[in-house]
């Protein structure tokens, strides 16, 4: 048998093992793609295990990360840090080898996928960052970013509206280093696609502005290997088509029933007869194939080698560039900036939306690195970096990314941005449609990325746009996500804040919550919002005389703070807290905690223009939350927090009638 073709079974048989033994996966894919798979790998791949953060090596995601089985047997048989072991212990309990690729899992995995889409949307995120950069550091006789970005899709992929979100800002911006393998086997997990997905896929991304080939044959490798060299020519994103049969050897191939089902002991037998497969020994790697590999990794040892070699010759001739490329990669703060005045304060009162405009523009000169854009929304979200350029077809060394209306595939792209590594990427939109790109947020999170997204006109008082446009359980939901970080600022020293908070945060993703009305800069804020809450005023002369605790954060912290003012007046005292971040809060020690929040004041208030849903865990069950549990209306915004008991004097009304119960 062919080296290749040997190496080929080789990934299918350790996939069907694993699956297998874990009773666990998705045999269908594996055994369909695994052709394409290897012969990229192989022959096409810029990637070394000795190496595996090489900032030039070739990117693949696996969009389709049901085929994980697929792609860690290829990570094996190529030497990277996962050993047979670790394929015997496929999606079980802290394994390398999880039941999807898990990007911090190990080395080889560039993304974390599963969610079908969100792959070669990052991909397309990945292949911006590769222009950006290389706009930025190559020269004409010295090119330190060069490599391609590939990924390998199935049918559920395209399906899924975020795909063609990232597929057609791809084509808009010809992004040429991009290559998708497309496994087309018209099978899903309900079976045949003919009744939900019979468009013609190659037609469609034409008309997106990609390149399309087509693979009659998933398994001829001599023409999926034609069919990269032409894309890798191509001045656009490529789509390659590979015609595959889902399950191919197997007794189900062709049918759902192996999409995610082990093939069973009974059937695997006949598996390996059809693939000529010799070996009795499960998890086995003919030496073969080790060589075979082994020659693939020295040739790109070799690749490296000169890179590095190119890149030390770059040092000595371009010394200033090659700092700054440092600068870009290790991501450092000037954090003696960053808690100055110049930073911190603001000539006049603006709502923190503009308070964040002012701060991303001081940035821009601090932070070389810092990219984003919004979803068609900067002039109101106000995130654009004013005297740096726009990214487009025909500018690479830009700054400002537009997505187009676009939240879902903004996310996932700003994802891929920052995976790539050396760019510290922001994205923006409403707050309230944060839900369209909660699925990727949620994978930077996972994915441990510190990503700064900015959603803006944060509450009813958008007005007179209306429920629709108006967040009130948004709050909760961001809140409810593991390791990110919410913030909502209440004037220009807190919008500072919680830009520190967000950048000093490299491992979290930070949401940052924004108002589109002016918030005064109040004179009892402090830099203490780094510690996620603090005092803002005390009304009473020792905290013995304290009546209760009334919490707040963002626009409703200056009505709280004429509220207890007007409580205060009637002899009502109580003290006020400023809470912008809970996670940071939590974070603290008991005792600061305790310094905060008392545990012998028990009557105590939460104030947010939301959904009061999760401020019981800092009120009590017999506490008193004022929000909006119900949805906003149409009217202007100062009508609409008037009618919804915002003001302050509602506001004093409400606790006096809690405190007098």
């Amino acid at each position: 048998m062919d080296k290749k073709q040997l190496a080929i079974n080789t990934v299918r048989n350790l996939s069907v093992d694993m699956i297998q033994k874990a009773n666990s996966g998705h045999p269908g894919l594996p055994l369909g793609a695994s052709p394409m798979a290897f012969v990229l790998f192989n022959d096409f791949l810029k990637h070394s295990p000795n190496h595996p953060d090489w900032i030039n090596r070739d990117r693949f995601v696996l969009s389709a990360g049901h085929g994980s089985a697929m792609l860690y047997s290829l990570l094996h048989i190529f030497g990277y840090d996962i050993s047979k072991e670790d394929l015997e212990n496929f999606r079980q309990l802290n394994s390398k080898t999880a039941g999807h690729p898990e990007y911090l899992n190990a080395q080889g995995i560039d993304a974390t996928t599963g969610p079908l889409g969100q792959g070669i949307s990052m991909a397309v995120g990945m292949a911006i960052a590769q222009e950006i950069l290389a706009a930025k550091f190559n020269k004409d006789d010295y090119k330190i970013f060069d490599n391609y970005t590939y990924v390998l899709v199935g049918d559920g992929c395209l399906q899924e509206g975020i795909s063609n979100e990232a597929s057609s800002l791809a084509g808009s911006l010809k992004l040429s280093k991009l290559i998708c393998l497309y496994d087309s086997n018209n099978i899903t997990i309900e079976g045949d696609t003919e009744n939900v997905f019979s468009e013609n896929v190659r037609g469609r991304y034409e008309a997106l502005g990609w390149d399309t080939y087509f693979v009659e044959n998933g398994n001829d490798i001599e023409k999926i290997a034609k069919a990269i060299e032409e894309a890798k020519a191509s001045d656009k994103p490529s789509l390659i088509e590979v015609k595959t049969k889902i399950g191919f050897g197997s007794v189900f191939e062709g049918s759902e029933k192996c999409h995610g089902a082990p093939l069973g002991k009974e059937n695997i037998p006949a598996l390996r007869k059809n693939l000529a497969w010799e070996y009795d020994e499960d998890f086995y790697v003919p030496k073969e194939v080790r060589d075979l590999t082994r020659e693939s990794v020295e040739k790109n040892d070799n690749l490296y080698a000169q890179w590095e070699d190119t890149l030390n010759k770059y040092k000595n001739a371009y010394p200033q560039d090659y700092d700054l490329l440092e600068k870009f990669f290790k991501g450092d703060l000037d954090e003696e900036y960053l808690q100055s005045e110049d930073f911190m304060t603001f000539e006049k009162d603006d709502a923190s939306r503009g308070y964040s405009s002012t701060i991303l523009n001081r940035l821009k000169d601090k932070i070389p690195n810092l990219v984003g854009g919004s979803a068609d929304l900067s002039s109101s979200n106000k995130t654009f970096l004013k005297g740096e350029d726009i990214f487009s077809k025909d500018n690479r060394n830009a700054r400002n990314l537009q997505f187009g209306v676009r939240e879902h595939a903004m996310g996932a792209i700003s994802n891929g941005i920052s995976l790539y590594g050396g760019l510290r990427p922001y994205c923006a939109t409403f707050f309230v449609f944060s839900d369209y790109l909660k699925p990727a947020l949620r994978l930077s999170a996972l994915m441990k990325q510190g990503i700064i997204y900015i959603f803006t006109h944060d509450s009813i008082g958008v007005g007179e746009d209306g429920p629709t446009h108006e967040p009130i359980e948004h709050l909760a939901m961001l809140r409810a996500i593991p390791n990110l970080l919410t913030i909502r600022p209440c004037d220009g020293l807190e919008t500072a804040c919680a830009y520190r908070v967000a950048l000093e945060n490299k491992d979290r993703p930070s949401a940052l919550v924004l108002s589109r009305q002016t918030l005064p800069n109040l004179e009892e804020s402090s830099d203490k919002a780094m510690k996620g809450a603090y005092v803002i005023k005390d009304f009473a002369q020792s905290p013995q005389d304290l009546q209760g605790l009334v919490i707040a954060t963002g626009s409703e912290v200056k009505a709280c703070l004429d509220a207890c003012q007007i409580l205060s007046d009637k002899g009502i005292k109580l003290r006020l807290i400023s809470m912008p971040c809970q996670e940071v809060f939590d974070q603290q020690d008991d005792s600061y905690k305790e310094e905060v929040l008392p545990g012998s004041i028990t009557k105590r208030v939460s104030v947010e223009c939301a959904s009061t849903y999760g401020w019981q865990k800092y009120t009590g069950l017999s506490g008193l939350n004022i929000g909006i549990d119900s949805f906003g209306m149409s009217a202007p915004g100062k009508v609409l927090m008037d009618y919804f008991g915002f003001t302050s004097e509602k506001i004093a009304q409400n606790i006096e009638d809690y405190l007098n119960k």
